[in-house]
């Protein structure tokens, strides 16, 4: 059973930084590409970023480019989200997602297989 396990989230201030952590289990995890998504109340969830199985390729939205990196250590298993420079805009509940291609680019919610159940980030001014 594949279970993907969200951790970090927790109250930041405007400007600051914070890193989430999601543990995987029950899937060859190199195999996957893993991706960070997000959903602020009221709208609907969004790709922020995403990494492929061995590493080296990652994608990112435009609102984090610049400001957020991820990475990921297959020996543990882990894929992390590190977040700089955060905006009020950055709150919301942050879900760890993966695919079975090793090497996927999308951006749908659809086209990801698992999911956590989030984590929520919490930006304050």
């Amino acid at each position: 059973q594949v279970q993907l396990v969200e951790s970090g989230g927790k109250l930041v201030q405007a400007g600051g930084s914070l890193r989430l952590s999601c543990a995987a289990s029950g899937l060859a995890f190199s195999s996957y590409t893993m991706a960070w998504f997000r959903q602020a109340p009221g709208k609907e969830r969004e790709f922020v970023a995403s990494i492929a199985g061995r590493g080296g390729r990652v994608y990112f939205a435009d609102p984090v480019k610049g400001r957020f990196t991820i990475s990921r250590d297959n020996p543990k298993n882990t894929v992390y989200l590190q977040m700089n420079s955060l905006k009020i805009e950055d709150t919301a509940v942050y879900y760890c997602a993966a695919n079975r291609e090793g090497y996927y680019s999308g951006t749908s919610t659809g086209e990801y297989h698992y999911w956590g159940q989030g984590t929520q980030v919490t930006v304050s001014s």
